[in-house]
């Protein structure tokens, strides 16, 4: 039951960069499939998250226009089964799953007090249907622990033993399925992602918030290689293009698939290459793996930050 849990959510952790004077030649370094220098590692990890947004900020003033008249508008399927028929589906299956799953989301409410004490629940803001925010709700796993700039430590020293179990087994997603029986997402949909992002998207990708988000939108077929945003973000507009009974179905058949086949959870749970951050000038997808280094550098010199990042170069 518990690797069934754990699959049917597959939860994206969040994850939660110019000239350059060298002596030494910079390695490669492996992300997400990409060459990465060492030197534009050293960039991106000076950023705070502010600084992130800026550098997003940066790339969709350069090439969010130009994104749009490469690619063609979404074309969102209007009908019954749509409007109606899915949504009745996902209250009656979500109302059953909140009643079976209660005596675990009791267990585990306890136990996360125990564990991280108050609050209980960790909330984020999310973008969902039509582009409206909602409040996802989880089970807190992990710390608030700072380090010394008082920024947030990163999500894998913060989580706790139990915390650790309970994000193996996607036990902190079970609250899903009230979020589903009250609206605001669907068993099968879109993987919702935070508010944030919201903009940066193409008039195409933006297609993507004509239906609710869901729990899981697997890519059908692939299963040997982990999903880059490219691929994500055109399986989305697939979907709201093609959304009927059947396609969700099949998307729930993949979904088991999933459940059995090991590579593939790993390959999902893999997916992505850090945050959507925009496009590039031929309208391909950048994620926080493949940031053009002169808008590293552009917010780096605007908060005073380059020099010491040619000089951690310099002494590599």
């Amino acid at each position: 039951m518990v690797n069934q849990v754990q699959s049917v959510f597959a939860v994206e952790r969040d994850l939660l960069d110019g000239s350059q004077e060298m002596i030494k030649r910079p390695r490669k370094v492996q992300m997400q499939g990409r060459a990465y220098t060492e030197s534009q590692q050293r960039k991106f990890n000076l950023l705070t998250k502010e600084m992130r947004l800026e550098v997003a900020a940066c790339i969709k003033r350069d090439n969010w226009e130009n994104a749009n008249h490469m690619q063609e508008l979404a074309q969102p399927v209007d009908t019954v089964y749509s409007r109606y028929v899915k949504r009745i589906l996902d209250i009656v299956f979500s109302g059953i799953a909140l009643i079976i799953t209660f005596p675990v989301n009791f267990a585990l409410l306890v136990g996360t007090a125990l564990d991280v004490g108050s609050p209980i629940v960790f909330r984020q803001k999310r973008t969902g249907k039509d582009g409206k925010p909602f409040c996802l709700i989880k089970f807190r796993n992990m710390t608030n622990e700072t380090d010394e700039n008082g920024e947030l430590l990163p999500a894998r020293d913060r989580v706790t033993k139990f915390g650790k179990f309970v994000r193996r087994a996607s036990l902190d997603e079970l609250l899903n399925f009230w979020s589903i029986f009250k609206g605001d997402m669907s068993l099968v949909g879109p993987r919702p992602l935070k508010e944030e992002t919201a903009d940066r998207f193409s008039k195409r990708h933006a297609g993507r918030f004509a239906v609710r988000p869901g729990l899981e939108c697997p890519i059908l077929g692939v299963t040997d290689h982990s999903p880059t945003w490219e691929e994500r973000l055109e399986n989305d507009v697939w979907y709201v293009e093609h959304l009927s009974f059947s396609t969700d179905a099949r998307m729930l058949f993949g979904v088991v698939r999933m459940t059995l086949d090991s590579k593939a959870r790993c390959y999902r749970a893999g997916a992505g290459g850090g945050g959507f951050m925009g496009y590039d000038e031929d309208g391909h997808v950048i994620d926080q793996a493949s940031i053009p280094e002169k808008y590293l550098d552009e917010v780096l010199q605007r908060h005073g930050l380059l020099k010491q990042a040619k000089e951690a170069d310099f002494h590599a």
